[in-house]
């Protein structure tokens, strides 16, 4: 240990800000912000339902705490607190006036539901038994209020203790209606299921409820699967929270082994998370509830004690049990958030999102509204399909330069006056490429000893490569004072001179025998200077305009293999030669430029421009605007082709292919990218002309 004293705003910055410590004038958005407090908010909820809700109020003050050093250093020019719940623990019934004072823009719960942003919650209205004698209301309303409810949950009991009868006889309700839109996802295509997600009261309750299901007490059938329901074991969760290690519970190590064994995911994959410590493994498996491919995917049932402060909300949650006290509208507001995440944003023929509902037992939340029995349930929404990037694709990668603004610039260029260059003749008979030695002893040589020296045998010190640098290098210290300008820059431009010169009709060798291209290079370097010179003669400096590329300074160079996974509803089709696992289409025509990047054999690796952020800035009516490609076909020639599809052409769609060849241009001149070029098709049917032109073509 070093001790350095208290650190400075300078250095707290630094170490806080990472990379974008030089950068000022910051904005800061704070997520889930009901935690960050400049004053120690009153709080009138109990000690335990704040440690429930993740809320510390001392330590929620060092946020703020940190952001005013950033800000005496940085600069934070707007801070943004978003928070679903804006309002002070206090146990009462939230209010406008219970807002943060902060608050300018208040986007509520209800107002979420009605505009259909989430799921729309549904509660027991009534039942055919008797409802409570003090609220008239059904029992499953808010089950803990029920006095054999609370009692027997709120005590320690062993796991084989069976659950209270109304909790047993809500389970058979609850659990019912889960069955049945199971199977109508299931009917519907979707490869995740919906979850029947409890959240109780204590972890005896949580091991009791894991029993009342893993063992058949319930009777509804498909909810006897213990290989797909998890009871999250706070404890151990907590302790991963904290790094830390944890006493293995030999029987709750072995149902997480079940759980990630049925998952069916690769033999791989199974062994590196049966390899993981056991809270590393139920974080796994927490945190991927109904994501594809992953270990949770296949999770149904899934049992909790304190998930109020992890933020979890998987979007398959469809039916929420509550086993617990509610002191608190947040408490009722945290618990249904769980599940209010939508599975698709599909619209109807109005624009309107399609609804989906998340039914629950137990939770009394006051801004439920009534459902009566008129009207029909929505039918399930479509199964998702998440577009993601595909292991083991990545000779698909595809790589763009993200530029941000294209400068023109003068720079010096040489040119080779080529029409007026006269034709330069290398006599082979003034170059001699071989001799023959004999011993001389008395004036006269010894023939009968001859010895061939032959410079074809030497070929090796004759590379074509660098006689020409060297016939560069001799025309460059001739004639770089003349010239000017960078020297580095004239001297690249020389080699290609040389190059264009030594491969043009300019030059001829009046002899088939010395056509052999061994016997050409080394007449070559043997006449390097008479080359040299012959070139000099020819060439000028002329200023012209190039084309520099300015490049995003945070994100220089764009790829698929960067492409965050999404889920989509829309019509897609499953992809083979793009680093991307499925292609979405709008239309008959994309769907078919996507078949043929598929078959045609010219095309190497493909991909369509969607969430790539591949984007071409251009000008219209004076303002930027960005234009996004449809597609990125890299050849079997090197090329890369911008490809565009366009039904109908407009004065905008003019100015962003000029603004694209415009990008082109720069992109091949500024080098290091390959060969790029860019096509438009008007017509389904010239698609694959647009292809093959561009593969026939050099690169």
């Amino acid at each position: 240990m070093v001790k350095k004293g208290k650190e400075s705003d300078e250095a707290f910055a630094r170490r806080v800000l990472g990379k974008l410590a030089a950068c000022k004038d910051l904005v800061v958005i704070n997520d889930e912000a009901h935690h960050a407090y400049r004053q120690r908010a009153e709080m009138k909820v109990s000690k335990k339902e704040a440690e429930e809700l993740g809320i510390d109020l001392d330590e929620a003050t060092r946020w703020i705490e940190g952001l005013d050093r950033i800000h005496k250093t940085r600069r934070i020019r707007r801070c943004f607190d978003l928070s679903a719940t804006p309002f002070a623990p206090t146990g009462k019934t939230n209010t406008e006036a219970g807002l943060f004072a902060w608050v300018i823009s208040d986007f509520g719960l209800n107002d979420a539901i009605e505009a259909g942003l989430v799921k729309t919650p549904r509660i027991v209205v009534r039942d055919d038994a008797m409802p409570n004698a003090k609220s008239y209301r059904s029992k499953l309303y808010h089950l803990y209020r029920e006095e054999e409810v609370r009692e027997d949950l709120n005590r320690k009991a062993n796991a084989t203790d069976p659950l209270p009868d109304l909790v047993q006889k809500a389970y058979a309700i609850l659990a019912y209606d889960w069955q049945l839109t199971a199977q109508e996802w299931s009917k519907s295509g979707h490869e995740i299921p919906p979850v029947l997600l409890t959240v109780c009261n204590r972890t005896e309750t949580a091991a009791r409820i894991e029993r009342f299901f893993n063992s058949g007490d319930c009777l509804i059938k498909g909810t006897q699967a213990p290989d797909q329901t998890l009871r999250v074991d706070s404890r151990v969760l907590e302790k991963a929270e904290r790094g830390e290690s944890v006493t293995k519970d030999k029987d709750y190590d072995q149902r997480l082994t079940e759980i990630i064994e049925a998952a069916g995911l690769p033999s791989d994959k199974t062994e590196d998370l049966l390899a993981l410590k056991q809270q590393e493994q139920l974080r796994a498996l927490v945190d991927t509830v109904g994501k594809r491919d992953q270990p949770g995917q296949k999770l149904h049932n899934v049992i909790s004690v304190a998930m109020l402060s992890e933020g979890w909300d998987a979007a398959n949650v469809t039916h929420i049990m509550g086993l617990r006290a509610f002191t608190s509208q947040l408490l009722c507001e945290q618990v249904i958030g769980r599940g209010l995440r939508r599975v698709a944003h599909d619209m109807d023929e109005q624009g309107l999102f399609l609804p989906e509902y998340v039914n629950i037992f137990g939770v009394p939340l006051s801004i439920f509204q009534d459902v009566g029995e008129e009207g029909e349930a929505p039918p399930p929404p479509k199964p998702s399909v998440r577009i993601q990037v595909e292991p083991g694709r990545n000779h698909l990668e595809i790589r763009w330069p993200n530029i941000q603004r294209i400068d023109a610039v003068l720079k010096q260029e040489l040119v080779m006056d080529w029409e007026n260059v006269q034709p330069l003749t290398l006599d082979p008979m003034n170059t001699p490429l071989n001799a023959e030695v004999a011993p001389s002893l008395t004036g006269f040589a010894n023939l009968s000893m001859v010895s061939e020296i032959d410079l074809e045998k030497a070929v090796d010190d004759f590379r074509l490569q660098n006689l020409i640098f060297r016939a560069a290098r001799k025309l460059y210290l001739q004639s770089a004072d003349s010239f000017g300008g960078d020297k580095q820059f004239l001297a690249v431009q020389l080699i290609r001179i040389v190059e264009a010169f030594l491969d043009s009709d300019k030059l001829d060798i009046p002899s088939l025998w010395h056509q052999d291209p061994i016997r050409k290079q080394i007449l070559f370097a043997l006449n390097m200077d008479t080359v040299v010179a012959h070139v000099s003669r020819f060439v000028s400096a002329q200023n012209t305009e190039k084309l520099k590329a300015i490049f995003d300074e945070l994100n220089p160079i764009g790829s698929t293999a960067r492409m965050r996974s999404w889920l989509t509803t829309r019509p897609c089709l499953a992809t083979e030669k793009s680093q991307i696992s499925h292609v979405v289409y709008d239309s008959a025509w994309e769907k078919a430029v996507a078949d043929l990047c598929e078959k045609v054999p010219q095309v190497v690796a493909w991909v369509k421009n969607d969430h790539l952020d591949f984007i071409v800035r251009y000008l219209w009516r004076g303002s930027s605007r960005n234009f996004i490609p449809d597609y990125l076909v890299r050849l079997n020639n090197g090329k890369t082709l911008v490809l565009e599809v366009k039904g109908v052409d407009s004065e905008q769609n003019r100015a962003k292919r000029a603004a694209m060849e415009t990008w082109i241009k720069a992109v091949n001149e500024q080098g290091g990218f390959g060969h790029w070029c860019f096509d438009v098709v008007f017509e389904p049917a010239r698609t694959r002309d647009a292809l093959l032109k561009h593969a026939e073509r050099g690169g």
